[in-house]
């Protein structure tokens, strides 16, 4: 039985984010029929009913899908959000709200709510689309224990969850995961480039690259073993992944990705703070 069973989850947006968070909960059992999703799209909305939710105009009817709601998502745009969540902020009563909107604290999306605290700040990744993402959330001192159940088990429904206990910490969630996928996107994308470069197709050096960062990730995962420690169980002296590793020390590239790391972290405060404004 899950803390979901029979609870009503209504989505105000329904864009990539809102339907990949939609599928992961529908696989894990919850019924079609208690989620509901806002979107202005006539095509969206058609494709989402077709799917057994249940979807409502948020330009005609804005508050009818938070009115009855256990939980309500909040997955539109930074930019939109004051403007959509002020045409229901007056309806919401005990629902827990769960923001997926980058850079917007639960400070703001509070006073863009009219003083409400109920609410929960995630920052769920791309994966998240296949239900294989990482979430991090941050819940006010408002949420209850039940409430952060509820919240654990939405995010979950697509991937592996963490709670921070600081919301500053949200920066460098979005560092190492949220924004993260693109790194291993530019690390593969390298490592294609650099087989085909080699002599091997670029089909086989996909397919290759991509099976060899899916397989490492699982075996960490895996193992007991910290990762310097698997890295140095498969490096044989003298062989040749210590001549690569090696050139990779030479060249600083763990330096390179603590300071692209921290450049994300740095940019992630500054949109916060451009946000707040």
């Amino acid at each position: 039985m899950s803390v979901l069973d029979n609870k009503k989850i209504s989505f105000i947006g329904g864009g990539n984010m809102a339907q990949a968070l939609i599928s992961g909960l529908v696989g894990c059992g919850i019924k079609p029929n208690l989620i509901t999703v806002a979107d202005p799209s006539s095509d969206a909305r058609e494709q989402l009913a077709a799917k057994g939710l249940n979807t409502v105009d948020p330009m005609a009817d804005p508050k009818s899908a938070v009115i009855g709601a256990d939980i309500v998502v909040l997955a539109v745009k930074p930019q939109m959000m004051k403007v959509v969540v002020s045409a229901f902020a007056d309806v919401l009563d005990t629902q827990l709200v769960i923001s997926v909107a980058a850079g917007l604290s639960t400070d703001l999306l509070s006073n863009m709510l009219g003083g409400y605290s109920n609410i929960v700040r995630a920052m769920p990744n791309t994966p998240s689309m296949i239900q294989m993402g990482a979430t991090g959330l941050y819940g006010t001192d408002n949420i209850s224990a039940e409430q952060k159940q509820l919240a654990t088990a939405v995010m979950e429904a697509s991937g592996l969850v963490m709670w921070v206990d600081d919301e500053e910490h949200m920066h460098a969630v979005t560092a190492v995961s949220g924004s993260a996928p693109a790194y291993m996107f530019y690390f593969i994308e390298s490592m294609v480039d650099g087989a085909v470069a080699l002599g091997l197709d670029k089909e086989q050096a996909s397919a290759l690259a991509m099976q060899t960062m899916l397989g490492a990730a699982k075996m960490a995962m895996n193992s007991d073993d910290a990762p310097a420690e698997l890295r140095r169980k498969v490096t044989s002296p003298n062989g040749t992944t210590q001549a690569a590793v090696e050139s990779m020390q030479a060249n600083e590239i763990g330096r390179q990705i603590s300071e692209a790391m921290q450049a994300c972290y740095d940019r992630s405060q500054a949109l916060s703070e451009e946000m707040s404004k």
